[in-house]
């Protein structure tokens, strides 16, 4: 499939449901489509045949949706109220005292015991706490870590000035969340804040919030795969003319297919299949991704409503916190982006990271949007750098198995 025919059958797409909004299929359709395009996703249903093979992803799904182990790691839950009232999921990791963490500790910072940091996890637009389970896996134990659910998602309750009152979500509005939840589930002590794509805008907009947080507590901060602002800007891989097609009539298809939840979920999940290889596309890059970690991808994606989908869109073409940036000028900080995400370009954190001279930038070879699921190995050793940097390990003392170096580095690493 071409890139211009795969435009063409993008816009297509999204016309068809604006023009016929009645008939299930097509409203279903749509509703995959759009969910798709939510969390990285904007055109293609052909390249599912083109990556993974029927038997393939059937096999993974009964594997995983039986007992797969991804997303199964839970700590100690608590609830944190924003302030609108919406109740925040969150669970907190506590350091451990045993033989296996010590080990785990040694590979990770060497011989020097990590200071009481907490690690706030913040993740993206219709993913979870669990789109972090492998830097949980690596962490736990080890590290005091928070991570939480944004409103709306996952654990989380639905945001109740939108759903009371029909408010639109702002990044703002997220950045207050993190504050709420911060104060709930690690109200003293150092701080180091994770954020990948909505969850480092929603970091952002803790900063330009609450700089006094950020100047007291916050001793680093990575920023995994996002943007700053110009996200109207991407074209998801699509030519400039497809692109421009999608984005004139996606307002209006979004509001329609908000109003007909019900229906469209169905829709959702009877064209599933067809657009399981879209959404590889668009949050990994590599070929061969384990077809469990796609599936897990899926689950995900899947479990955000369509009405949620609507709400949160908007208001990604209305962030802007790049002079945010400034309040983590001081600070240890990591901006790593997947070197083809489609979703949130590595433009855009070579853009950020023009902002912090001093911060290292990653550009992971080979990896796209989810880069965390699809490279953590990478994404974990440069976090644990971070920590060292950031004061949770003294001196950067490597044991030797742990002191390899993987991935690559782009200015500034």
């Amino acid at each position: 499939m071409s890139e211009s025919s795969t435009g063409a059958a993008a816009a297509e797409a999204v016309t068809d449901v604006a023009a016929a909004a009645g008939s299930w299929r097509r409203a279903g359709v749509a509703g995959a489509a759009i969910g798709v395009l939510a969390a990285g996703a904007a055109a293609g249903v052909a390249i599912e045949r083109l990556t993974v093979g029927r038997g393939m992803r059937k096999k993974a799904r009964l594997a995983l949706d039986a007992s797969g182990p991804y997303g199964s790691l839970r700590g100690m839950p608590g609830t944190a109220y924003a302030d609108d009232g919406t109740e925040l999921s969150y669970e907190v990791e506590e350091v451990e005292a045993d033989s296996d963490q010590a080990a785990r500790r040694r590979r990770l910072f060497g011989r020097r015991a990590p200071a009481p940091v907490t690690v706030v996890f913040s993740h993206g637009y219709c993913l979870s706490q669990d789109s972090w389970h492998f830097q949980r896996a690596a962490l736990r134990g080890v590290v005091r870590a928070v991570y939480w659910d944004q409103r709306s998602h996952a654990r989380s309750a639905r945001g109740v000035d939108q759903l009371e009152r029909g408010a639109p979500v702002s990044i703002d509005q997220l950045g207050r969340d993190l504050k709420a939840v911060i104060d709930a589930a690690a109200p003293e002590g150092p701080l180091v804040l994770v954020g990948h794509s909505m969850g480092g805008m929603t970091t952002m907009a803790l900063a330009d919030q609450f700089p006094e947080l950020i100047r007291e507590r916050v001793v680093g901060v990575a920023l995994v795969g996002t943007s700053s602002g110009q996200l109207g800007q991407v074209n998801f891989g699509l030519p400039v003319a497809g692109m421009n097609a999608v984005r004139r009539v996606l307002p209006g298809v979004l509001r329609a297919l908000g109003s007909q939840a019900e229906l469209v979920e169905k829709g959702r999940r009877a064209t599933a299949d067809l657009f399981a290889g879209v959404i590889k596309r668009y949050s990994f890059s590599r070929r061969d991704v384990d077809p469990a970690i796609a599936r897990f991808a899926e689950r995900m994606i899947e479990a955000t409503p369509i009405d949620v989908v609507a709400e949160f869109y908007p208001a990604f073409a209305e962030h802007d916190k790049a002079e945010a940036l400034k309040h983590f000028a001081d600070l240890p900080v990591l901006v790593l982006a997947g070197d083809k995400d489609l979703v949130t370009p590595s433009e855009h954190s070579e853009a950020i990271a023009q902002r912090l001279p001093d911060a290292e930038l990653v550009l992971v070879p080979d990896a796209g949007h989810m880069v965390m699921l699809e490279h953590p190995e990478v994404v974990m050793d440069r976090l644990a750098d971070l920590l060292v940097r950031a004061g949770a390990v003294p001196a950067a003392v490597r044991a030797a198995d742990g002191g390899s170096r993987t991935g690559s580095k782009g200015a500034g690493g």
